[in-house]
């Protein structure tokens, strides 16, 4: 009896070890995972996350989802495909691929490397969340296939706020204002949803797109955020204010832009472009002097917005100096830029300096910056500067596209005289079916 009884102690003490032993393996391969993972979540760089990633693999360390997806999150910037594959195949071959989050993960990365693979990918999913919709709704969106993306929000089976303002801003972003606006509206009336400031960040865009209904529209949006007591923070201010300023109602966006308690330079730029664009030169260099005194650092679009300001007014000196000041800034001059610096050149009659902006262009200039150049010529019946360049722009004008600038070139021929090169281009445009497009205008009341 007493050995009995000896035998089950020594059996009952030998589970005890072996559970310990258990429990410190389990809490040893539980550290292993965290302290992994952190590290990879942690990597200075995607180069250095792919490495302890490989270390883990080579070192036999079992994988959990966390390692993979801050793996995924961090080569998705990549964008290399090869490398995207590669751990599509691992995890294939671990089983995570029915992860939910994981697959999320593996979509996104897809999505920054190559649309086919997401969609191959997409397919592949065997369980698909809210947010791998969205994403695909975006992608088709981008693409420029709104029907595609309108037939994933359909197939949904259920939509958040998320899946209704990816599809506006897909309506929006690509043209389709109307559809976007019907969308916006069915989802206030029908799914009874409360927008947030990213639903109406795309509708408040394409207002200015849209003409005077547009406008009706923009109004009716910021009734809205003030009547739910919206903050006016920089995101909302800065969509309102822009909004206004392509519509050219700047009182209202002026006094939108006073209302706001932060601004960045996002904000500070929509206000100067918007009045440059509508002939408000001085009054948007004087908004550029004011956000210089406030310490706000420019971006290249402002200094687009600043530089149409100086061919609105004619500055040629200070025109000269805003785009040294580009390069001051620690930017550099964009296409735009120097189309502006050629246009002021050009309307001041400095042909010369004009043709050598062209000609100190680090890129190819366009049909857009000689036509300017042309323009300038004809304006100032400079036949000798303009035959420099017809020859050029001859060779890279496009029939279906660019049928103004024929007519251009022709009504150069006809003012110098030259009758027969301009039958020439003329007899060119009819066999080529150019056709330039109808000009058309329409007046807007800027104090309503």
């Amino acid at each position: 009896m007493e050995g009995n009884q000896s035998a089950m102690v020594t059996n009952l003490c030998r589970v005890l070890r072996q559970a310990a032993v258990n429990n410190q393996s389990t809490l040893l391969l539980l550290r292993t995972f965290t302290s992994w993972s952190f590290a990879i979540q942690n990597a200075k760089s995607p180069q250095r996350a792919l490495t302890l990633y490989t270390q883990m693999q080579r070192q036999a360390i079992p994988f959990d989802s966390f390692a993979i997806l801050f793996t995924l999150k961090s080569c998705t910037h990549l964008g290399n495909l090869p490398i995207i594959c590669h751990l599509h195949a691992h995890i294939l071959k671990l089983g995570f691929n029915n992860h939910v989050y994981v697959a999320t993960s593996l979509l996104n990365a897809y999505v920054g490397s190559s649309f086919e693979y997401a969609c191959n990918a997409f397919d592949e999913m065997p369980v698909r969340s809210n947010v791998t919709w969205n994403t695909m709704i975006t992608c088709f969106s981008r693409s420029g296939d709104v029907e595609r993306a309108r037939e994933m929000f359909d197939e949904m089976p259920e939509r958040d706020l998320a899946s209704w303002s990816a599809m506006i801003a897909g309506y929006m972003n690509n043209g389709h204002w109307k559809e976007g606006v019907r969308l916006f509206r069915e989802m206030v009336m029908s799914e009874q949803l409360m927008p947030d400031q990213v639903t109406i960040g795309p509708i408040l865009a394409g207002c200015s797109e849209m003409g005077s209904t547009g406008l009706v529209l923009g109004k009716s949006v910021h009734g809205f955020a003030v009547k739910n007591k919206w903050e006016l923070n920089v995101e909302l201010g800065t969509c309102l204010v822009d909004m206004y300023a392509k519509c050219g109602f700047l009182n209202f966006a002026s006094l939108v832009f006073d209302m706001m308690k932060d601004r960045n330079v996002v904000t500070w730029t929509a206000l100067i472009c918007g009045a440059a664009k509508h002939g408000f030169g001085t009054e948007a260099l004087e908004i550029f002097r004011k956000m210089r005194q406030g310490g706000v650092v420019p971006n290249e679009f402002t200094f687009t917005g600043v530089l149409s300001a100086c061919v609105q007014v004619g500055l040629v000196d200070e025109g000269r100096g805003y785009f040294k000041m580009i390069k001051e800034c620690g930017l550099r001059p964009t296409i735009q830029h120097y189309g502006c610096m050629v246009d002021l050149f050009g309307k001041a009659g400095l042909l010369g300096e004009a043709y050598e902006v062209i000609n100190t262009m680090p890129r190819q200039p366009n049909v857009v910056i000689w036509g300017s150049f042309l323009s300038s010529c004809k304006l100032h019946k400079q036949f000798e500067m303009a035959e420099r360049v017809i020859e050029r722009v001859m060779n890279m004008v496009r029939p279906e596209n660019d049928g103004g600038v024929y007519s251009l070139i022709s009504d150069l021929y006809v003012l110098d005289d030259k009758w027969e090169d301009a039958e020439r281009v003329r007899q060119l445009m009819l066999h080529h079916n150019v056709r330039k497009a109808r000009g058309s205008s329409f007046i807007r009341n800027s104090t309503t």
